[in-house]
């Protein structure tokens, strides 16, 4: 089970690098919409196995329409103007559209859990996916059909690899003088030997970033500060990210989200941590840095 999550891991981490670097960023927003359909596909699948009917076609929809949104707002040149405007109206549109849908269904018992987890589904998957869109292309302002500049590619890998260190770091370590269980309710196999181990190997690698990097991540300055501070950050923010998500499967009484990916488990399965990590270091960035 473990070699077969390493190996699948690899391959995963190394056709990510091959689409940070070589693929034109125009095609970045299909992979987008694809990676959003289906781990919400899966989100919606959980929701629906704890007994709560969920519109999934719907949720999907008005996914696609927030990333399309997003992409092109930010991509085409004079269009980020008006970002926040469209963005409010789609999920405006889509919470008006859930509410609709929700009349016509006469033998529903659980109305307001369905309204609910329906447009969670659009604000935990393609909202927060959004915000890798942000940090690929905000600070370089680069044509849909060029490759990444070099900051959205810099911010893109940075934290990626950063995020899934810790779980790295937290899986050997766990593995090799955990005792002490993290959340046994919601994790099992979690401990705090790993959480803290995960967290220093995380930091070895943030400030790695900071010294191959000469002090900046592509154009934007980074200090060692910033580094140890993004390191726990952003380790942090994926261990609950991962946790939330088991909470998630607990509910439905899985192991996995899906099977889509061999010894890791679905798509939500490897987001789960980055989806909460990328948010928190664009406003890092926005807030402290830039």
């Amino acid at each position: 089970m473990l070699r077969e999550r390493m190996i699948y891991g690899s391959l995963l981490g190394l056709a990510f690098i091959m689409v940070a670097v070589y693929l034109p960023s125009v095609w970045i927003w299909p992979i987008l919409l694809v990676v959003a359909t289906l781990a919400q596909l899966e989100f919606y699948a959980m929701v629906n196995m704890s007994g709560i009917p969920a519109f999934r076609i719907l949720g999907v929809a008005c996914g696609v329409a927030l990333i399309s949104v997003t992409f092109y707002g930010i991509t085409i040149p004079g269009a980020v103007e008006n970002l926040y405007f469209w963005e409010q109206f789609v999920l405006l549109c889509s919470l008006i559209a859930v509410f609709i849908r929700q009349f016509p269904q006469k033998n529903n018992p659980r109305p307001l859990e369905t309204i609910a987890c329906t447009v969670f589904g659009v604000c935990y998957v393609p909202f927060l996916l959004n915000f890798f869109t942000r940090l690929m292309f905000e600070w370089d302002c680069g044509a849909a059909e060029e490759h990444l500049g070099p900051t959205g590619r810099t911010l893109l890998l940075y934290a990626v690899v950063v995020v899934k260190m810790t779980d790295v770091g937290a899986l050997f370590i766990g593995r090799a003088i955990g005792r002490h269980k993290l959340f046994p309710r919601l994790s099992p196999g979690k401990t705090w030997e790993g959480l803290v181990g995960g967290l220093i190997i995380t930091t070895i690698t943030s400030l790695c970033f900071w010294y191959f990097g000469g002090g900046t991540l592509g154009r934007i300055p980074f200090t060692v500060t910033d580094a140890v501070l993004l390191a726990i950050l952003l380790g942090l923010s994926g261990v609950i990210g991962d946790l939330f998500e088991s909470l998630l499967k607990r509910a439905a009484g899985l192991k996995d989200s899906s099977h889509v990916v061999p010894g890791i488990g679905g798509i939500l399965d490897v987001l789960d941590s980055l989806l909460f990590g990328a948010p928190v270091l664009y406003l890092y960035l926005r807030f402290f840095v830039v």
